[in-house]
């Protein structure tokens, strides 16, 4: 299994996945940082992404649409503050209106992802999501984030190998 752990720290108001994966982390960067690997995993597979900007770099900005299985159309956006490649990389995360810009009507998560290698040739990709209020935390929750990282970390080991 890739994600093997997942953890809701209402009072911190995190939400930390661990995921294991059969790769160095140089190979596990690209999923980041080439946008058409990152659309091939980022969103669950009913909710496929279409990165439509991609600039990961200190400042940049990265821009998406995920497609629902009615058609029904989901942007949101990252605002990337710090990347040290193959290592980590720190990015503010939102809903967006039909233009990705921030929608007020969500809360800004702030993500930092970190890649350790595990033996030459595993990698452990930890990502830690913090929410900015414990409603914001709660409401994401309950929109089904765990669940639908889950799913989109689970994506990766297929693409990967291809």
């Amino acid at each position: 299994m890739t994600v093997i752990d997942v953890d809701k720290n209402a009072e911190a108001r995190t939400l930390t996945i661990t995921a294991r994966f059969d790769a160095p982390p140089t190979r596990v960067w690209q999923v980041w940082e080439d946008p058409r690997q990152l659309e091939r995993w980022w969103g669950p597979p009913t909710y496929p992404a279409t990165v439509l900007h991609h600039d990961l770099t200190p400042g940049g900005e990265v821009t998406y649409l995920m497609t629902g299985p009615e058609g029904d159309k989901h942007h949101g956006w990252w605002k990337v503050s710090a990347v040290d490649a193959p290592r980590s990389l720190t990015f503010d995360d939102g809903f967006g209106d039909d233009a990705s810009r921030p929608d007020p009507d969500f809360p800004v998560a702030s993500i930092h992802v970190t890649l350790e290698p595990e033996g030459p040739a595993v990698t452990l990709m930890r990502i830690v999501t913090t929410y900015p209020t414990s409603e914001a935390f709660e409401q994401l929750l309950a929109m089904g984030m765990a669940e639908g990282m889950r799913e989109a970390l689970g994506q990766i080991p297929a693409l990967l190998a291809s």
